[in-house]
């Protein structure tokens, strides 16, 4: 039976001492989200808080200057925008298992959690959790209104991504009459640089190779360049889209070493090509525009096993 946005509200009234996890290497989605979600609930009184397997980056901050800092046992506990118990990261996997509730927007969700309320046409997780708290009929006052509208614009890439609907700029226009400062959000998610992602950028886009026929792009980081960039989690946002906006490219890659001979694979892709479909074959997965997945070996055989099965998809496509 389908869970409607009417009984998650009934739930969360229904339940007290929420924990809320997030998902690891934090994005604007899982931590606007989040952060909307703990202050409506905070709203009505109830014990919330966020939990985060990794360091928050800074440029998110001001999502949580108005969240009360708690302290209880759990007693009901949800997930917003992961797609599977692997993305808690090592802090929460503890939690894995625990789920009562999740909340999400990718249609590869594991439904891992007791129940799972999975919308994938909404581009952001942060879109659902409107409706749940017009739902709950708490106000949205300008601080929810501005951890809803972060979370849209930062999955919709500012809203040039085509995952971007309708909905998602009347929820965004709706969150700026209520107060968000979408300009300086914006400035902060998309025109704020650290030295040390300039420093990613360059040697990323030394990197940049192109595949069949121009039509894939990738770019690559190794550990080391990496460590030696003093690069913090925030500071890779962004850095998946570079190949796609080569003029002609329909397949963009971002080939990130998390460890030694761990890569992680970020694809980004025009509207007629699913990404999502690629990276199932590397058991990944994500939206049809932006997905990933995680393959282990030294950097050249993880090069040659993506471009490989991008031939192979495109010769499927093509006929």
């Amino acid at each position: 039976m389908r869970i409607e946005i009417n009984d998650i509200a009934k739930i969360l009234r229904d339940n007290n001492d929420f924990y809320i996890l997030t998902h690891k290497s934090p994005d604007g989605d899982t931590l606007g989200s989040a952060a909307a979600l703990c202050l409506a609930l905070q709203k009505m009184n109830k014990s919330a808080k966020i939990l985060c397997s990794d360091e928050i980056p800074k440029k998110y901050g001001f999502l949580f200057e108005h969240v009360k800092n708690q302290n209880f046992e759990p007693g009901y506990i949800i997930s917003v925008d992961v797609a599977n118990t692997q993305l808690l990261g090592d802090n929460l996997c503890c939690y894995a298992d625990r789920v009562d509730l999740c909340i999400d927007h990718h249609l590869m969700n594991q439904q891992f959690a007791k129940i799972s309320y999975v919308e994938s046409g909404f581009a952001a997780t942060a879109e659902i959790i409107y409706e749940i708290i017009n739902a709950l009929g708490v106000n949205i006052d300008a601080n929810i209104a501005s951890c809803i509208y972060t979370g849209i614009s930062t999955d919709t890439g500012c809203f040039r991504h085509s995952n971007a609907t309708s909905h998602s700029y009347r929820v965004a226009a709706d969150m700026i009459d209520r107060g968000a400062n979408a300009f300086e959000i914006n400035k902060i998610m998309f025109d704020t640089k650290s030295c040390a992602k300039l420093s990613l950028e360059k040697i990323a886009l030394e990197s940049l190779n192109f595949f069949c026929g121009n039509k894939g792009a990738m770019i690559t980081l190794k550990n080391e360049e990496i460590m030696s960039s003093g690069a913090c989690s925030s500071d890779f946002d962004g850095l998946s889209a570079i190949p796609r906006q080569i003029e002609g490219v329909l397949i963009g890659v971002f080939i990130k070493e998390e460890q030694t001979g761990i890569f992680k694979v970020s694809m980004r892709t025009d509207a007629t090509i699913d990404a999502s479909k690629i990276c199932a074959n590397f058991n990944g997965g994500g939206h049809r525009c932006a997905a990933g997945c995680t393959i282990c070996g030294d950097l050249s055989d993880v090069k040659n096993r993506i471009i490989s099965q991008i031939e192979r998809y495109l010769r499927d496509v093509e006929g």
